[in-house]
């Protein structure tokens, strides 16, 4: 039994390591170990991580990790593109080479064998064609059709030059300094694709995050199907029940079957267990990037509109300190009262109604629903429509 206590504490410590990083920064976590853990996995470890380098390899050793993590993370390189291919290629190797021998069994047939090829293959191609399509770079010959694709709201963006490129910077587009280029409809640079993820290719990379959140549960649902039918075949649970006189509930059978599995099955069950912890990390993600869409926004938007909401509100706080100020300042000149001190004054907040009801994200962007479904499915710069302005 000490080894499902094991596999619990794994599990639940691993659950804890992933919400604290994705989700650490939430308001409900804050001042809670939660927050703290985020901390850590996101600023503290690296600084601890740097003081060990320099303290065993000194400055040079720190300086020559900086310079490769500099490489890995500040310019394109195929180092996370390899190692996606890695996991996917191992993944399924170990899969077939521990578990294809079960089939065809008593729940799952031997067309499996086949279909598996075809799900891995189709995740391979639209993890290359998202790494290696344009993801709507903007040049000199086609930023007309890109400016007239995508106008400026004058609130997050507005009309000005690249310094880099030299080139009027259409809204929503992003110069990447890791790719160095300009890219309509900007949303990331995705390390694992070594592109960036723009106009031309969200669509493709959507696509993938869904394909291999199914990849992943057609996976773990096989795996589970060769257990139960092992299970079935060898008739543990008879077994159990007639030979060992085990009550036959769920309560008294279960620590037994899972003891068996554990013994005999430990590989399907730690791949079971893998491929469920990926499928809900990318359900996240791709959740995450299903709204976006569906409000036609993107992840840089939504740091430049937090940014944008964040200033609006100090600035009605510091007008209404201001105007409260002032109002003081009549007061005691009317009936000749000691005014407020001013650094009370000035530290006094708006009422949040008011901040609410002016500070608003106002995305000129968003045309509903369907209609931002279909700018992602047929982006605006390959429509008949600006077609025309390609070669101005």
């Amino acid at each position: 039994m000490a080894t499902q206590w094991v596999l619990v504490a794994h599990g639940l410590i691993t659950l804890l390591v992933v919400v604290s990083f994705l989700c650490g920064q939430w308001p409900i976590f804050q001042g809670t170990f939660v927050e703290r853990i985020h901390h850590f996995l996101t600023f503290g470890a690296y600084d601890y991580f740097l003081r060990f380098v320099a303290l065993i390899f000194g400055s040079r050793g720190r300086d020559c990790f900086l310079t490769v993590e500099h490489y890995c993370c500040e310019r394109p390189n195929p180092i996370l593109q390899l190692g996606y291919l890695a996991i996917i290629g191992m993944t399924y190797f170990i899969i077939a080479k521990s578990s294809f021998r079960y089939i065809p069994g008593h729940y799952i047939g031997e067309v499996h064998r086949y279909f598996s090829v075809v799900a891995v293959g189709v995740g391979v191609v639209l993890f290359l064609l998202t790494s290696f399509s344009d993801p709507g770079t903007v040049t000199a010959e086609n930023v007309s059709q890109y400016l007239a694709a995508y106008p400026y709201d004058n609130i997050i963006y507005a009309e000005k030059e690249c310094s880099t490129c030299k080139i009027t910077k259409p809204a929503r587009s992003k110069h990447c300094s890791i790719c160095d280029r300009c890219v309509a409809r900007f949303d990331h640079h995705c390390g694992w694709m070594n592109n960036c993820i723009g106009e031309k290719n969200t669509r493709y990379f959507i696509a993938f995050l869904l394909w291999h959140i199914l990849i992943c549960l057609y996976g773990a649902i096989f795996l589970g199907l060769i257990l139960a039918g092992q299970l079935k075949e060898r008739k543990v649970i008879y077994i159990l029940t007639v030979y060992y006189g085990i009550e036959n509930s769920f309560s008294g059978l279960f620590p037994h079957v899972v003891q068996w599995f554990l013994g005999s099955y430990n590989t399907q069950i730690l791949l079971t267990v893998f491929l469920v912890v990926v499928a809900m990390l990318l359900a996240g993600f791709f959740g995450y990037h299903v709204h976006l869409c569906l409000t036609n926004t993107t992840t840089n938007e939504t740091f430049k509109w937090q940014d944008y909401i964040s200033w609006k509100k100090k600035l009605n706080e510091a007008k209404a300190s201001a105007v409260a100020l002032k109002a003081s300042t009549h007061a005691v000149n009317r009936d000749g009262k000691s005014p407020l001190s001013k650094w009370k004054v000035c530290c006094r907040r708006a009422p949040p109604q008011q901040s609410e009801e002016e500070v608003i994200k106002n995305n000129v962007y968003d045309q509903g629903v369907v209609s931002n479904i279909y700018e992602i499915l047929v982006p605006l710069s390959e429509r008949r429509s600006l077609s025309h302005l390609k070669s101005l």
